[in-house]
């Protein structure tokens, strides 16, 4: 824990619950000493993050704050993009779809067709989180995201890139897909949707185990959904040069 970090968020953070806040009434709300939050309020002042109103109304945050959240409403614009695309999926061959983002050492569940599947094993999982090493989704963004993301992923996990690992992510790389390593019942075949090098999220399609093997599900169905995955970049890719 850095303190000082802790600290500033505390301030932000109590500020974005009210129009303006007194130097008295942060102190009071943050537990801290009104002269540390003199000077955060001072440093946020200086980087643009909040005003100061008046000596007796206090501080407000400014409308820069909100390009801290820039990376959430892309997730909600990317699910809107990739909604369409996994329901005509799902409408044509039956298994339930799952849309994934990296978030905080996992990959978080944004947006499912599961409620509309009729091999649905579940209704929804939205925000659920999945591992990255060995849930499908993981696997695929670890194997097609650029480099130096991997290293710092892998960094973040505790995890070495062994010789086992490179060989199982490049063979993720020669198939184009990913499956889960967990045991159970259910399997996951994945794909990324990708830009460039940079990999935007991961698309999985889940089935049970003991209605396909993983050769067969590749074979059936790691083109369809590598082709949805790049119908959804597309679109993406659209609507950013998009004037509107």
């Amino acid at each position: 824990m850095i303190e000082p970090v802790r600290r500033s968020f505390a301030v932000l953070e109590a500020l974005s619950r009210r129009p303006h806040g007194t130097i008295a009434l942060l102190a009071e709300e943050t537990g801290l000493p009104r002269p540390t939050v003199v000077r955060l309020l001072q440093t946020l002042v200086e980087l643009g993050y909040a005003t100061q109103v008046s000596r007796h109304i206090g501080y407000r945050l400014t409308d820069r704050v909100l390009g801290l959240a820039q990376g959430i409403r892309f997730v909600d614009h990317f699910v809107d993009v990739a909604a369409p695309h996994m329901r005509r999926f799902t409408q044509e061959h039956g298994w339930p779809l799952y849309l994934g983002t990296i978030s905080h050492r996992a990959i978080t569940i944004r947006h499912s067709t599961a409620p509309e599947s009729p091999m649905s094993f579940e209704r929804s999982a939205l925000q659920r989180r999945s591992p990255i090493l060995a849930g499908a989704l993981g696997r695929a963004w670890l194997a097609f995201c650029p480099d130096e993301e991997r290293r710092t992923v892998l960094r973040e996990l505790g995890v070495r890139r062994d010789a086992s690992l490179v060989a199982a992510l490049a063979r993720i790389r020669r198939d184009g897909h990913a499956f889960s390593t967990m045991p159970g019942r259910l399997q996951g075949i994945a794909v990324p949707i990708r830009t460039g090098p940079r990999v935007l999220g991961c698309i999985s399609m889940r089935f049970t185990r003991s209605s396909m093997t993983d050769t067969a599900a590749g074979e059936r169905y790691g083109g369809p959904l590598t082709a949805l995955a790049q119908a959804i970049a597309g679109d993406l890719s659209d609507k950013e040069r998009s004037p509107g």
